[in-house]
């Protein structure tokens, strides 16, 4: 193909259906993940992309995202999303509202909604999605650096 600078560029479009979003991705308790653009799917991708939803009164656990930023875009619905040393900072997020979480944030997403569940577009910055799911007690356990948990299990 003439005009592209990359000669391995992907030669085709993908088109990930509705019914094809796969939930055989990393979970975290209280919440769905699903994949959309994703390896499982065929698709060779630098990025991974699903759809995240949290039912009503609903939360999840504490979790990161290890190495990889994280880019959200509210298709529905309005979470709070904390984060912090003890989870004392937090966002309200709703329809239409980006959201960029940090690599190695640990934090937690709670539907403020007793009728209505969240859903997300997630984006991630690496191809496979990774999920580091936290304790119940991790805000009130003592400091420690996401790094350094990393290093610890190598």
């Amino acid at each position: 193909m003439r005009g592209l600078s990359e000669p391995k560029a992907q030669s085709t479009i993908s088109v990930v259906h509705p019914a094809q979003l796969n939930s055989e991705t990393q979970q975290t308790s209280g919440s769905l993940r699903m994949s959309a653009i994703a390896a499982i799917h065929g698709i060779a991708s630098s990025l991974w992309a699903g759809i995240f939803v949290v039912e009503p009164s609903a939360k999840t656990g504490i979790h990161h995202h290890g190495e990889q930023d994280t880019v959200v875009y509210v298709l529905e619905g309005e979470a709070c999303v904390r984060w912090g040393n003890s989870g004392e900072q937090s966002a309200t997020v709703g329809t239409g509202d980006f959201l960029h979480v940090p690599r190695w944030l640990p934090h937690q997403e709670l539907n403020l909604s007793k009728k209505h569940p969240f859903r997300w577009v997630v984006v991630r910055s690496t191809s496979e999605p990774i999920v580091v799911n936290l304790p119940d007690d991790f805000w009130s356990q003592p400091i420690q650096n996401p790094q350094d948990e990393k290093e610890q299990s190598l």
